[in-house]
């Protein structure tokens, strides 16, 4: 389960397009970030993705991706001319290709490293869906199913991009747009696969043209209501739309961190045997199985964009830090993976965020105004750096990621010597258990 926004430059506060998506996947399954350097390639030359091969581009862009770890392709990601595409499980009626195939993560990629404006990437992306179609498993542990949709963002306009098996609908978007695990566009689009009404018409689904609503035709009831996905759509559209014309950065990320109308009073993650917020924590049984494991921010200026990125998982436990492409990521240490290594990124924020999950309201007090604040300095020195040359960035990348590491030292210090005030449900403390033990995590 993911979420997903795009403000466009009339809705912001300085005209500039913002982008923002947490991903959603596993607890365990480690988040990365990975900067990839353009190149031009052989004619006849291929890439392997995830699992299948396929004829490679004479040239791919600079890209910069926040990925499970264990995926060719992301969730979400940008490249060098300021494109920007973030993915959502949808769910649908088409069936669904269960042998080895393109999948959704696969296909942004190629759109990021293929397109220079956000149309040509969705030229890209429908191109090769046409071609390939998409499948494969996208779960970790667990096998996992889905179709997908996308926001894809350029400086200068945005697009949505849904799917259903082969088949597709693109409209062009202004102001806020929103997304999670739904599909959203109706009965009016931009661009459409060629027998996109005449499939749905075939099964029944609707009588003619007329009657035709992608969404309401498309969509598999079951699993889109389970996701929750129409509630945190409408959700994080109504913070964003309430600052309409002067949304900015931090706007964004606070609603990444969002847990729902009144959660600042009195919400705690181990509630409940369903439902999800747009920071998504996992909990027990398989409708809460994922939560927030990394986040992204993203400016996009046609001089070059600012971009933000956690690296980590749950952005209420997270800072964001600046990065840019041309001046690129200072060493993180090595790629995770499913098990715990404190010598990772992920995974040595993993003991404040699972520290913190074990009183959450308490301890998240102990700390969240030191992390706006220094989240705040951050936003603006990277903003006041934005002619710098690309070394003095690089520098100022390198110091906040190691601010927020010291800080974060600092706070799992402070939480972990608070006393448990309210032991957390057992049903959650069992679902954890388990998380921890399969990941050999230790504190």
């Amino acid at each position: 389960m993911c979420d997903t926004v795009v403000i466009t430059p009339e809705a912001t506060a300085d005209g500039v397009m913002l982008f923002g998506k947490n991903s959603d996947r596993e607890p365990n399954e480690a988040h990365t970030l990975a900067l990839i350097a353009a190149a031009d390639h052989p004619a006849g030359s291929t890439v392997r993705m995830t699992y299948i091969e396929i004829p490679q581009a004479e040239h791919t862009y600079r890209v910069l991706l926040a990925k499970p770890f264990w995926i060719w392709g992301a969730e979400m990601g940008v490249n060098e001319h300021g494109v920007a595409i973030g993915n959502e499980a949808v769910f649908t009626r088409a069936p669904y290709v269960k042998d080895k195939a393109m999948i959704g993560m696969d296909l942004l990629r190629l759109g990021l490293e293929r397109g220079s404006t956000a149309q040509g990437a969705l030229e890209v992306m429908t191109g090769l869906l046409e071609t390939y179609g998409q499948g494969g498993n996208c779960g970790f542990r667990h096998p996992f199913y889905y179709h997908n949709s996308f926001l894809i963002a350029d400086p200068r306009e945005a697009w949505v991009f849904e799917t259903a098996g082969p088949h597709w609908a693109a409209r062009r978007v202004q102001g806020v747009y929103t997304i999670s695990n739904g599909l959203t566009i109706g009965n009016e689009w931009d661009l459409a696969s060629k027998d996109l009404v005449n499939y749905a018409v075939g099964r029944g689904w609707c009588k003619s043209r007329a009657d035709f609503d992608f969404a309401r035709c498309y969509s598999e009831p079951l699993y889109t209501s389970l996701s929750d996905c129409r509630r945190r759509c409408a959700r994080s559209r109504a913070l964003l739309e309430a600052k309409r014309s002067a949304v900015a950065v931090q706007d964004v990320m606070d609603v990444l961190r969002d847990h729902g109308e009144g959660a600042e009073r009195d919400w705690r993650p181990d509630r409940g045997l369903t439902g999800s917020n747009v920071c998504m924590h996992a909990g027990f049984g398989p409708v809460r199985a994922s939560q927030s494991v990394g986040s992204l921010v993203s400016r996009l200026e046609p001089k070059g964009g600012l971009h933000f990125l956690t690296g980590t998982a749950a952005p209420c436990t997270s800072v964001f830090k600046p990065v840019w492409l041309d001046s690129g990521l200072p060493d993180l240490g090595p790629v995770p993976d499913g098990r715990d290594n404190p010598e990772t990124l992920f995974w040595q924020h993993e003991r404040l965020h699972r520290a913190t999950l074990l009183d959450y309201p308490n301890r998240i007090a102990a700390y969240h105004s030191e992390r706006d604040a220094l989240e705040g300095k951050l936003v603006k020195g990277a903003l006041d750096a934005g002619d710098c040359p690309a070394d003095e960035r690089l520098s100022l990348t390198a110091n906040a990621f190691q601010a927020a590491d010291e800080c974060e030292n600092n706070w799992l210090e402070r939480v972990a010597s608070q006393p448990v005030s309210k032991k957390t449900g057992l049903l959650y403390q069992i679902a954890w258990n388990g998380y921890n033990r399969s990941s050999a995590f230790s504190y």
